[in-house]
């Protein structure tokens, strides 16, 4: 058995010697993980802005035209969702990630997997757990639009291009990535790691880590020209996405925001917005909303 399958063999088997006979403490375990997650969420007033690159915040046209979008009220987390606590929901709800090079990703870089880190986690695996999240606690959870994300990052939807305390970019100081779009040169690029949720400060409204820390899943589907024809209330996304076929395999795009820590820091402003498949990456993570 690997090393990844053996660790969570392992904490799957520990959790067992407490639950079997012993439900009180398995619905201890859910309900206070369910409960720290609920705590994290961070009510966002809904308003009117207008969505996308005003000029000069991207090079990628998928960020035009700028559009007018009005949302309601929601919540979204303050922070990533962490390793450990992807692996406590894998661990409670015996969930096996959808990406079948998940375990041995983890055993070639058991750094990136270390449980105070950004969860890696494809699409489904995030949807997953923020599904879980609200059959927790009787809340609607699941991944934030597209729409939600960039007015949260924007601190309700303000003309600041990095979601950072300042609006500004500065490695180290206010973000992770790097200055130049080669930053990673000269430093072991398989070596480099995302921060733990946290490590520099929140945006004007208390979100942090919403430019440069991981790539970060939202709900909506990848079309390049979405912003074209995207509705002005609650927008969700098209209807599909952009498809790619890769050995045998066909899978739907799903939408990437914030840049990631390989990134440099012109791929980290709050409208520079990215489809992939939705396989599990060391450069992705994920925070629900409701």
């Amino acid at each position: 058995m690997q090393p990844a399958r053996i660790y969570r063999f392992c904490l799957a088997s520990a959790l067992a010697l407490f639950t079997t006979g012993c439900g009180p403490y398995y619905d201890y375990r859910a309900e206070g993980m369910a409960e720290r997650q609920m705590d994290a969420m961070v009510f966002i007033e809904g308003g009117e802005f207008m969505m996308g690159n005003p000029g000069g915040w991207s090079v990628r046209s998928d960020t035009l035209p700028v559009h007018r979008v009005v949302l309601d009220d929601f919540h979204i987390q303050k922070y990533e969702v962490t390793q450990g606590d992807f692996e406590l929901f894998q661990a409670v709800t015996d969930y096996e990630p959808s990406n079948k090079f998940y375990d041995d990703y983890r055993d070639e870089n058991p750094d990136r997997y270390e449980s105070e880190l950004p969860a890696v986690a494809s699409w489904t695996d995030a949807m997953a757990f923020c599904q879980w999240l609200g059959d927790m606690s009787g809340k609607p959870v699941t991944l934030p639009t597209e729409a939600q994300w960039e007015y949260a990052a924007r601190a309700r939807g303000e003309m600041i291009r990095y979601a950072t305390e300042n609006g500004e970019a500065e490695e180290g100081i206010t973000m992770a990535a790097g200055p130049t779009p080669h930053a990673w040169q000269g430093r072991p690029y398989d070596e480099m790691l995302p921060n733990p949720p946290g490590s520099f400060p929140p945006n004007p409204i208390g979100l942090y880590d919403m430019s440069g820390n991981v790539a970060e899943w939202v709900s909506d589907y990848y079309r390049e020209d979405y912003y074209e024809n995207s509705p002005v209330l609650n927008p969700k996304g098209p209807e599909t996405g952009l498809e790619l076929t890769f050995e045998g395999i066909t899978d739907t795009h799903r939408v990437q925001r914030g840049g990631d820590y390989r990134d440099f820091i012109g791929n980290t402003t709050v409208t520079r917005r990215k489809g992939v498949p939705r396989l599990s990456s060391e450069q992705t993570g994920f925070r629900c909303a409701y």
